[in-house]
């Protein structure tokens, strides 16, 4: 099943449901969401000085040190 198809067979059993159910699947989604980004963020912390070069990256962020994309663009 693709997944166009499969949100749409989600949408339409969710529209069948009673509230009660609908703060049950709210709350398994929310789960999920939250379990799905922090095992992302586990992978990237896996990653060899990952951690220092966000941390420095967000320092750059902060002090202005940045590039835009349209300067990015203009150079390629």
């Amino acid at each position: 099943m693709k997944t166009q198809e499969l949100r749409e067979n989600l949408k339409q059993s969710i529209d069948r449901l009673s509230p009660e159910r609908l703060i049950v699947v709210a709350d398994f989604l929310a789960y999920l969401s939250e379990r799905e980004s922090n095992e992302a963020t586990v992978e990237l912390l896996k990653i060899p000085g990952f951690l220092e070069v966000f941390n420095k990256a967000q320092k750059d962020v902060a002090a202005g040190k940045v590039t835009s994309v349209e300067q990015l663009k203009r150079k390629y």
